[in-house]
């Protein structure tokens, strides 16, 4: 009976990137990270912070790790050790960029919360920067998991 599944050594192409590790973490980094854009997006900026940084990492990642994902279900990276590196590369610079992003907002909204106590308005925002901050870490995490894993697996090339 045959299987779908990858071994960690070798690079997946077409539907096995859904079944093997850590390329399993493409779907839940794009899911997170597309939550801290959406987040970010709806608040309002009422003074100087950074994000602009949080909203050019959860785009920029986004947007990579989508066009990343269809290289390897289109079969491009031919299970080569330079896509391993690349991979490895590129997650790991995602996940400093995401780290970055994610300490700036978590220390803006807490200024931001001692700040706006009283108004309701304000209030909201305030509960959804804690939400894009949540969701910013765990988009964090997954990048560093798949970072790791990916460097694993590159090892064992």
């Amino acid at each position: 009976m045959a299987t779908t599944a990858q071994a960690i050594n070798s690079l997946p192409s077409g539907l096995g990137v859904f079944t093997s590790l850590p390329d399993l973490f493409f779907i839940p980094e794009l899911v997170f990270g597309g939550l801290v854009w959406i987040l970010v997006a709806s608040t309002n900026v009422y003074m100087e912070n950074p994000q602009g940084w949080v909203m050019f990492v959860s785009v920029f990642c986004f947007v990579f790790t989508f066009l990343w994902l269809l290289l390897f279900m289109m079969g491009v990276n031919k299970n080569s050790s330079m896509w391993a590196s690349l991979d490895v590369a590129y997650h790991a610079l995602a996940a400093f960029f995401y780290l970055s992003a994610s300490v700036a907002l978590a220390y803006v909204t807490t200024v931001l919360g001692q700040i706006n106590l009283g108004n309701e308005i304000l209030f909201k925002y305030y509960q959804e920067d804690i939400a894009a901050v949540v969701f910013s870490y765990i988009a964090t995490l997954l990048y560093a998991i798949h970072a790791v894993m990916s460097a694993c697996r590159w090892k064992s090339l």
